[in-house]
């Protein structure tokens, strides 16, 4: 086995490397929850991607047992026009372009939910955390939830890690509105939580969560603010790896501060203070958290904390963050944390980070991953760390003068080595922005990586797998077979796009190509089995200049059309589920003539960072 100079491995690493050389790098995948898989092509060719009456689903993370966890967003919600009355179900009824609308004003109403995936039949079923229900169409209004929950990971024992939010809570009002009857607000913003199989979860109580309001020299209040905290993986041990509120910036503490002196001014401290949390037009809120990774360890039904040590010591009041990330069987944490680059007190970064667990005292300590080496970083994430040490993330830096993410490895028992950036698709050091999610023991990495070279423009994005024994770096899309792609077999054996039949508000039936299109990897187990997002294509609805749906006679609505007369397409996220083949299948090598193997502008959140969002209204009204 050849490594370069600068991609070394400690003698663990490649002597446990060295016997996965006879394993296939980049087998052969097929998606395998494509409705009437295997036989998909006696199937609709549709993506079981995501949970009844939502509209985008994301997969986030697969055990040994082929248990996958994932999240959906997007509830289908099309309300009518007054002078209509009834409600129209059309597939993937929500916009696009919808917004989310944070106001004390308005009811919070959830769009996040959370689901548990099985093989063989891998169908999206709905769990249940912090009391939520499943969507229903047409809605139902005693099951609407507040509560926006997610799933980030699960072990070989089915314990679950995520995230949720409180339920919402009212308050009089007593304002200068005629029509509003309540506030709105909740108790907190984001709690972590683990949750065993069917049990119901254990909330991860932040140490921070109450400000101390000082009342002259007669005494003090305690007022709630929330907290923050998160659980994103967990081991075999059930060992959680995460983040949560220490305190809050002296910044904050005022903000509170001011809301408890002006209690209704203007509205109830609760309400003032609930309106200082929500996140602004760039997703950030008044109030700010100092944030420290953190491990609990779950144990018959209850959770111990641990702090994670901070990469610097802390001599201002600015506002520090870190966070676990990742955890591997030995209890080792992958994440970030702030830093000063080699004690450089000019030099305050956000990088990548382990910590490593003292045997003997049992203290947590802190590592920096080692970016200078790599020249010119602006900042670093580790998301993954597997059993044998190597850690997986992304740097960012300027590369041919754009900022760029790309996808690192590091072996932290060889922590003097210098961090990897593989080789990509040219074989160079492209400036395709790339990152790195899992690693498994094998040393397979799934990820994402860009596919063009526009410099102006979003580039699109497609999951990779790397196969770090054989240096091999491939588009997940390149692996699938032809039905993985869309595509059937017509009477002469010639691979052809599986055409799909829609009827229109005209009575027309019209046909566009099936295309699925994976996007991203997230998470990869010990038999390759990769869990992640990929888009499916469908058709785009025809709005008026209202925004308002366009139905037609028949109660069906009208398609956007092209030139031809053909229906306007876009793509949709929906989780993917990809396991090797077993029956000898190839990869595909069909390429389209007319233009329908081209990439898109991808359209939609990466799963990992999207916005907390209410669905919108819809409207129709009929054709003339």
């Amino acid at each position: 086995m050849k490594f370069k100079l600068d991609k070394t491995l400690s003698l663990v690493a490649v002597g446990v490397l060295s016997v996965l050389q006879g394993v296939q790098a980049a087998p052969v995948y097929e998606i395998v929850n494509i409705d009437g898989y295997p036989n998909v092509q006696n199937g609709t060719y549709d993506l079981n991607g995501t949970i009844a009456n939502t509209r985008n689903g994301y997969g986030m993370a697969v055990n040994a047992n082929n248990q996958a966890v994932g999240a959906a967003k997007g509830k289908k919600k099309l309300t009518v026009s007054e002078d209509d009355d009834g409600v129209i179900d059309i597939e993937d009824g929500v916009a696009d372009s919808e917004t989310i609308t944070y106001s004390v004003n308005l009811p919070i109403v959830a769009n996040n939910f959370t689901f548990t995936s099985t093989g063989n039949a891998w169908i999206p079923t709905f769990e249940s955390v912090n009391g939520t229900t499943a969507p229903t169409f047409p809605e139902d209004d005693t099951t609407v939830n507040s509560v926006d929950t997610f799933f980030y990971d699960i072990n070989d024992s089915d314990l679950k890690v995520g995230a949720m939010t409180a339920p919402e809570k009212t308050v009089k009002y007593d304002g200068s509105s005629e029509t509003q009857e309540f506030w709105y607000y909740r108790d907190y913003e984001q709690r972590g939580f683990v949750k065993s199989g069917t049990d119901a979860e254990i909330p991860l109580i932040p140490p921070y969560t109450d400000y101390i309001y000082k009342e002259g020299e007669s005494g003090e209040q305690t007022i709630n603010v929330g907290g923050f905290s998160s659980a994103a993986a967990v081991n075999a041990s059930g060992l959680v790896a995460g983040y949560a509120s220490t305190d809050i910036s002296d910044n904050s503490a005022g903000i509170i501060k001011s809301c408890i002196d002006n209690n209704s001014d203007t509205a109830p401290q609760e309400i003032c203070i609930q309106s200082k949390q929500f996140p602004n037009q760039y997703g950030y809120s008044d109030v700010q958290y100092q944030i420290r990774g953190y491990v609990w360890q779950y144990e018959s039904g209850s959770v111990t904390a641990t702090e994670l040590p901070l990469g610097l010591e802390v001599t201002n009041d600015s506002v520090y963050s870190a966070q676990g990330l990742g955890v591997n069987s030995e209890g080792v944490v992958a994440g970030r944390s702030y830093v000063y680059r080699k004690n450089d007190k000019d030099r305050l970064y956000y990088d990548a980070a382990y910590w490593t667990k003292d045997s003997a005292t049992g203290e947590y300590k802190y590592n920096w991953v080692d970016v200078d080496k790599a020249h010119d970083v602006y900042s670093s994430i580790a998301y993954d760390i597997n059993d044998n040490g190597i850690v997986v993330g992304s740097y960012n830096k300027y590369i041919n003068g754009y900022r760029r993410d790309k996808f690192f490895y590091f072996d932290t028992k060889s922590p003097e080595t210098a961090l990897v950036t593989p080789n990509d698709f040219y074989n160079n050091l492209s400036d395709l922005s790339s990152r790195g999610r899992d690693i498994n023991n094998q040393g397979q990495v799934v990820g994402y990586i860009e596919t063009t070279h526009d410099k102006e423009k979003p580039r699109p994005k497609a999951a990779f797998l790397y196969d770090l024994p054989t240096d091999e770096f491939s588009n997940v899309n390149d692996l699938l077979t032809c039905e993985s792609k869309g595509y059937k077999q017509d009477a002469e054996g010639n691979w052809q796009r599986h055409l799909v039949e829609v009827q229109d508000g005209s009575g027309k039936t019209l046909t566009y190509k099936s295309e699925i299109l994976v996007v991203e990897g997230n998470s990869i187990n010990e038999d390759g089995t990769i869990v992640g997002t990929a888009f499916i294509r469908k058709p785009s609805y025809k709005f008026d200049d209202d925004g308002n749906l366009v139905i037609g006679d028949n109660g069906l609505p009208f398609f956007e059309l092209n030139g031809y007369g053909d229906p306007v397409t876009s793509f949709l996220p929906r989780m993917v589920v990809l396991q090797p083949s077993t029956s000898g299948a190839e990869a595909c090598t069909v390429k389209d003539d007319d233009g329908g193997n081209d990439n898109y502008e991808r359209k939609g959140a990466a799963s990992f960072a999207w916005l907390l969002a209410l669905p919108l209204l819809w409207f129709r009204r009929r054709a003339k």
